[in-house]
């Protein structure tokens, strides 16, 4: 059973998953198999948030790492910012020689592979991106809110020993798969085994990165040890996270399945501005200010001022953001503002395979989709590279393409006068301007922006409401609205 489990978990990781870690929800391959984890819900996480990490849309190579913030677990977010910015600076070391016609991207989002009021477990997964193609890790952070302590995979177990048995157990497991599984490249090492989780069933899961015992195109290759033979290996932390799992799997916790989220957006309608219709961009000086990146730690700041100066705007937010703070895209929708795709993970569309581009899109609309109850009319392709296949896969979703004329330049600067100073030299009736809703910065620098063109005039609208009756076409590419005189 394992062993088919095994063969149908790698087939359908090389379908839909090779280049974009584990679906919205989680998804049931087949009743039986055992490598599957069940992730929780974040939403219901009291105090969450994400961070960042980001070089923006400029610099050598394109980086886009998102982790959850937990307000009572600083240890947690300390740990994954240190996880995540090691991987990064020995990618930037890997990759400092430049490759013709190739940008290199670090790419990293997470999941919440358990959560109780014992602990709480964030598997990231990474995706680095060179010229021969994507590489996939999986590394899981544990944070034990008894001890209130940060601790890697091998955390869970009692010490050397219990790894050394744990190899053993896992080796024996991959010798029954085959030739294309080099179980002998299995050691008791830390690194091969920084992410560990369990099931539903309370079944330890070892997870490996791309080509530590497979060759890549396998996809995710992961074991599980039973409960009975993994007992005598767990630390308290260990047995504290094995409890979450199964807690979870038994209750209310879980993220919805991608079959409910589906089944609810039947009907449901395409995204619109409460407020659309309100601004005639005909003969008002109309400007379209653009969020990218979102929601993030400033959002609800930014949303403020928003409303104080009576704007809206467009957000385009990725979906691992989407799933973890669905009350602020509620709140963007009843605020008259306008929620867009911009993926689900921040990865640049033109390197992946057209199924992979386009699975990015349709992940990220049931994000936004299930959270607003509207389906988003447009996307923002990350780092705005967009070819054939991107505007085609955008077309199929049907979704119109939207860049920018105007770049505020936050990303770079997070002087708040100096954002506003570069896009009033730049901007007239019709633009859409490109600026990011990642941290606290943003709220300043949109303060600025916005004192500064309404006092030139400017009147602050969606993007759709910069083309009046003629509207926006699905699988077309705008930059900007028509000019106005």
């Amino acid at each position: 059973m394992r062993f088919a489990g095994g063969v149908t978990l790698l087939t359908v990781t090389m379908i839909g998953c090779s280049t974009a870690t584990t679906s919205l929800a989680s998804d049931r391959l087949v009743p039986s198999e055992p490598t599957l984890i069940e992730y929780a819900d974040p939403s219901r996480l009291p105090g969450l948030n994400t961070a960042t990490i980001t070089q923006g849309d400029f610099g050598e190579r394109n980086v886009h790492a998102s982790y959850p913030v937990l307000a009572d677990a600083p240890a947690l977010t300390g740990k994954l910012r240190s996880v995540l910015t090691g991987r990064l600076d020995r990618f930037t070391a890997a990759t400092s020689a430049a490759v013709p016609g190739t940008r290199p991207e670090f790419n990293a989002d997470w999941r919440i592979a358990a959560v109780s009021d014992e602990i709480v477990g964030v598997r990231l997964g990474i995706g680095e991106y060179t010229r021969p193609g994507w590489r996939e890790s999986r590394t899981t952070v544990w944070y034990d809110r008894v001890d209130g302590r940060a601790l890697d995979s091998t955390g869970l177990l009692t010490g050397g020993s219990a790894l050394t048995e744990l190899a053993g157990l896992v080796r024996a497991e991959l010798a029954r798969r085959g030739p294309g599984v080099d179980a002998g490249a299995v050691k008791a090492d830390e690194r091969l085994f920084d992410s560990i989780a369990f099931n539903r069933h309370g079944e330890l899961v070892v997870e490996f990165d791309d080509y530590q015992v497979a060759a890549g195109s396998l996809g995710r290759v992961a074991v599980a040890v039973p409960a009975g033979r993994s007992e005598g290996l767990l630390s308290p932390s260990g047995l504290r996270a094995r409890r979450a799992a199964v807690r979870a799997g038994q209750g209310p916790v879980a993220a919805p399945t991608s079959e409910a989220i589906k089944a609810a957006a039947v009907d449901r309608p395409a995204a619109r501005s409460s407020r659309a219709g309100t601004v005639d961009c005909a003969t008002a000086k109309c400007v379209a200010l653009t969020f990218d990146d979102g929601p993030g730690e400033g959002t609800a700041e930014l949303l403020d001022v928003l409303a104080s100066h009576g704007a809206r705007a467009t957000f385009f937010v990725t979906g691992s953001n989407a799933v973890a703070r669905p009350d602020l895209l509620r709140r963007m929708s009843a605020e008259g503002h306008l929620v867009a795709n911009h993926t689900w993970s921040h990865r640049d569309l033109t390197s992946l395979p057209a199924g992979l581009a386009a699975y990015q899109l349709s992940r990220a609309q049931e994000a936004v989709g299930h959270a607003t109850g509207q389906d988003p009319a447009l996307v923002r392709a990350p780092y705005g590279r967009v070819d054939e296949r991107v505007v085609r896969a955008a077309r199929e979703q049907g979704l119109a393409v939207v860049g920018w004329d105007v770049d505020a330049g936050d990303a770079r600067g997070r002087d708040p006068e100096a954002v506003a100073r570069r896009v009033a030299e730049r901007v007239r009736p019709g633009s859409i301007v490109l600026m990011h809703d990642l941290d606290a910065s943003s709220a300043g620098a949109a303060e600025a922006v916005l004192r500064r063109l309404a006092a030139a005039g400017h009147t602050f609208v969606t993007v759709p409401e910069l083309f009046g009756a003629a509207g926006m076409r699905a699988g077309e590419v705008y930059a900007s609205g028509p000019s106005r005189s």
